[in-house]
């Protein structure tokens, strides 16, 4: 979790009352949403592929162990040097002493989750090392001085009017900036020269081959490229579990990432960095290195939560979520928000510390259903919510009303007498005009407006549907 944050229930208010933010937030989603579903449509076999995807992660993450010493072995040979960390702060020291002993002054970073997760960022502030930030969205929210809000789309929370002003106000050469183009136009021009002054370009990694000891890179913008090949330094930093075994287990992968990240058959750019330059390359880094990172991966192996680890950082989930799409990113207040993130930063961060994620969720199925590996999202969210309960970690106002609702919801005959009552004092404040103040409403209805009831309760409309049938 973010230091000196307000709690989740302060961050949740700020959002909903942010003008601009569900504006933003529908744009990028709406359309995401829409590329994916034309996308599924038009590939018969997209089921068959998510079985086949769902088995080469889970067969990775069973098999862990193997991988590690196969990858590791594999870059080794091509003249990568590989480093092994435990912990958030081992790999950023192991990064930042890197960049020292490149004498580095300057690196380049595309973007990278896992970089965003360690705290890579302030690591490199706090040793003077100057970071660029070269993928657009990155490099808009670095301007802005904010986290990232989505796992593709980081500035997803800033509309193209703000990004337009933040522009005005920070490049050298802003430009016309007149529609969106040429505002990338703009950004092309602040960064190109930072490109090829870097001494050291970081990266993260989409997929690690184990039999080749490749790092996969995929984006749409040629960033990754330009951030790898022209320092004399690349650094990947990448999570355990992005292995797979081979090229082909990596494109049937790829596949269902990008259909299911931005609807697209494939990205721009898919890369795959073999080791440093070898003699007769044109070019590419004369030092390449490759840091593993743990940081509670394999203790979620061991707490029930392989499943999670079978994650390719898609983001279908978070752009299908009714919750995330009107609260945004940064509500969640951890490095991953939406269901993923959910799930993630109590795992990452400490469940007393991400209690409230687990709760930030309809349990409607929607993450389950869109997500391209089968991860049962609401199964371990709901995972969380029990242990939270046998730890003693909710609050005694939440235990006490639970309790209340047992004692209602199993005497059948009381629970029809307090919904009646409920519905009828709905209706009684509707037609008053009062219904937007109606008592423990407040939560609802200070950022929305509370329907009045259309009929009856359920049981009682079903009772009235079942007489009719007769």
């Amino acid at each position: 979790m973010r230091a000196n944050q307000p709690n989740f229930a302060a961050r949740v208010d700020a959002a909903l009352a942010s003008p601009t933010l569900k504006t933003a937030i529908d744009r990028t989603t709406g359309t995401a949403e829409r590329n994916r579903a034309r996308a599924v449509a038009a590939w018969p076999d997209f089921q068959a592929a998510r079985d086949l995807g769902r088995d080469i992660r889970a067969h990775v993450v069973n098999n862990i162990d193997h991988y590690l010493v196969e990858f590791e072995r594999n870059a080794l040979a091509t003249g990568a040097k590989v480093h092994w960390a435990s912990t958030s702060e081992d790999a950023c020291r192991i990064v930042v002493e890197i960049c020292r002993a490149a004498e580095a002054k300057s690196v380049t970073r595309s973007k990278s989750m896992l970089g965003e997760e360690i705290g890579l960022p302030h690591a490199l502030e706090a040793a003077g090392i100057t970071r660029v930030e070269t993928d657009l969205a990155e490099h808009i929210i670095q301007l802005a001085g904010d986290p990232p809000s989505h796992i593709v789309w980081p500035a997803l929370h800033k509309t193209r009017e703000q990004v337009k002003e933040l522009f005005a106000a920070s490049h050298r050469d802003p430009g016309a900036m007149e529609d969106v183009e040429s505002m990338v136009q703009a950004a092309r021009r602040e960064l190109r020269a930072k490109f090829m002054a870097a001494d050291v370009g970081i990266s993260g990694a989409n997929f690690l081959v184990a039999d080749t000891g490749a790092v996969c890179t995929v984006t749409n913008e040629g960033n990754a490229e330009l951030t790898t090949t022209p320092p004399r330094v690349h650094i990947v930093t990448a999570g355990i579990e992005k292995l797979v075994p081979s090229t082909t287990h990596a494109m049937a992968l790829l596949r269902l990432l990008v259909r299911s990240a931005t609807g697209a058959e494939l990205t721009q750019y898919t890369t795959f960095h073999t080791g440093p330059k070898q003699p007769g390359d044109l070019d590419g880094p004369d030092e390449f290195h490759i840091v593993l990172v743990d940081n509670g991966r394999t203790n979620m192996l061991a707490d029930g939560l392989a499943e999670m680890l079978r994650c390719i950082r898609c983001g279908a989930c978070l752009n299908h979520c009714v919750v995330y799409r009107n609260i945004g990113g940064h509500a969640y207040g951890g490095t991953y928000p939406g269901p993923m993130g959910s799930v993630l930063t109590p795992a990452l961060d400490g469940l007393p510390a991400a209690r409230d994620l687990a709760h930030a969720c309809t349990l409607n199925g929607s993450c389950q259903e869109v997500c391209p590996v089968r991860i049962p999202l609401p199964t371990l969210l709901r995972g969380w919510r029990d242990r939270s309960w046998r730890e003693g970690l909710e609050p005694s106002s939440v235990r006490t009303a639970l309790g209340l609702w047992k004692f209602v919801a199993t005497r059948p005959w009381l629970y029809r007498l307090a919904t009646a009552a409920a519905v009828r004092g709905m209706r009684l404040f509707a037609k008053r005009g009062w219904i937007e103040a109606m008592p423990l409403a407040g939560g609802w209805t200070r950022h929305r407006g509370l329907p009045a009831p259309s009929g009856g309760t359920f049981m009682q409309q079903y009772q009235a549907q079942k007489r009719k049938a007769r």
